[in-house]
C-alpha cells in the first residue's frame, strides 16, 4: 500500500496522487497537522525536508521523483 504524507498547497503532493489514480494505485493519504506534526513526520523520516514523503509497503521511496520513476512503466 502507497501512503502518502502532505500538506496543504503542495504542488508535488497533487501530482504524486493524480500520478497514483492515473495508474488506478490505492493509496492512503495523511495531511501535515491534521494527522501528523512536523515534529512527528522529523521523528518518522530523519533528514527528510521536503514533501510529499511516500511510503511504499512502510518503506520509505522518496517524494514525486522517486514515485513517478517507479510506477510510470506500469
Amino acid at each position: 500500500m502507497v501512503e502518502i504524507y502532505s500538506k496543504d498547497n503542495c504542488p508535488y503532493c497533487d501530482k504524486a496522487k493524480n500520478l497514483l489514480e492515473m495508474k488506478k494505485m490505492e493509496y492512503i493519504e495523511y495531511k501535515l497537522d491534521k494527522d501528523f506534526s512536523r515534529d512527528e513526520i522529523l521523528e518518522w523520516f530523519p533528514g527528510v525536508k521536503t514533501f510529499p514523503i511516500i511510503t511504499l509497503d512502510k518503506k520509505y521511496i522518496g517524494g514525486y521523483n522517486e514515485l513517478y520513476d517507479l510506477i510510470a512503466t506500469f
